[in-house]
């Protein structure tokens, strides 16, 4: 990532939160998270720095870092070969990476299309 896009938001490696975090744009999170992240119709991306221990609610999920968790994605998951996470993942797709660390369940529900 060179330039951030519009309407990225971004937390550096260097950045320590405590407490519920919302928004509705994307987030790119480098730095340190504990307590809840609420994006509902945008996508969390954790950082190969991101240290997370909190509950994720968000359209897309990306881990390169450590998350520790649950995850509740409305579509996808990806899982990067540097992520570990411990937690359940509730989603409709999901992407694992060989060499990605996953401890808890994982549920994947779809939409009935008729």
């Amino acid at each position: 990532m060179s330039t951030p896009a519009s309407g990225l938001a971004q937390i550096g490696k260097s950045v320590f939160i405590k407490g519920e975090l919302s928004g509705s744009e994307d987030l790119y999170l480098d730095g340190q998270v504990e307590g809840s992240i609420a994006l509902k119709g945008n996508s969390l991306t954790v950082g190969p720095n991101g240290q997370v221990k909190a509950s994720v609610d968000a359209k897309g999920v990306v881990v390169q870092g450590k998350l520790d968790g649950n995850i509740q994605a409305s579509d996808r998951v990806e899982l990067r070969k540097s992520a570990v996470v411990n937690g359940d993942i509730s989603t409709q797709r999901i992407s694992i990476e060989e060499g990605a660390f996953l401890k808890g369940k994982v549920d994947i529900h779809r939409t009935d299309t008729k």
